[in-house]
Parts: structure tokens; C-alpha cells; sequence
């Protein structure tokens, strides 16, 4: 019983099923990426759209002035906050600890030979 293989239609066969997977996955992966896009825009015009119905909806302009002195002051917490923690250097030290001598340990008792 011979096998024979046609190279030449394997390398056909391969190449076509290559090129319809990476197709299927390319399309998928546009599909997620529109689809996460456009997930956020969708649900907060909904938001929009219910909390308007309701009533409750109100833009309100709000000019908040922030002084020199108050942004030099948290821009000192964030700073110092950060600061919290040691720098600790990078060296592990491992100690060796001498064993205590105990008979329970001791492989000497275990060795005897009997003679007879």
C-alpha cells in the first residue's frame, strides 16, 4: 500500500483555510472594537435621553477658580503622599543558621551492624 501526497494541493487546501481563518478573526476583532466604541456613547445617550424624560437633566455652569496657593497645596500632598513609602534596596541577605546538634537527628545510631 503506497501513500502518495499531492504537495501542491496541500499547499493549495492550507493556504485557502489560512486565509479564511485570519479573515474570521480580523472580522471579529473589527466587531469587538466597534462594538466596546460605540458601548459607552450608546449607554450614556440613554442615560441622557431617560434622565431628560424624567425631568431631571440640568446643566448647570460652574466655574470653579482655583488659587495658586490651593494647587501648590495639593500638588504637595500628591507629592508627599507618594513620598510615603521607603526606597528599600534591592539586596536579599541570606544568613545561614548552624544547625543545633540533636540526637534525634543524628544518623550515627542508625548505622550499626550486627554481627553474629
Amino acid at each position: 500500500m503506497h501513500l502518495i501526497f499531492q504537495i501542491p494541493e496541500l499547499i493549495l487546501e492550507g493556504g485557502i483555510i489560512a486565509v479564511i481563518g485570519y479573515t474570521i478573526v480580523f472580522t471579529a476583532l473589527l466587531i469587538l472594537y466597534y462594538t466596546f466604541l460605540y458601548l459607552g456613547k450608546v449607554l450614556a445617550w440613554n442615560t441622557r435621553r431617560r434622565l431628560a424624560q424624567a425631568g431631571k437633566l440640568s446643566h448647570q455652569e460652574t466655574e470653579i477658580e482655583v488659587t495658586g496657593e490651593e494647587a501648590a497645596a495639593i500638588a504637595l500632598a500628591i507629592f508627599l503622599c507618594r513620598d510615603l513609602h521607603d526606597d528599600e534596596s534591592d539586596v536579599i541577605t541570606i544568613k545561614r543558621v548552624s544547625k543545633v546538634y540533636s540526637p534525634w537527628s543524628s544518623k550515627i545510631y542508625g548505622t550499626r551492624t550486627f554481627s553474629r
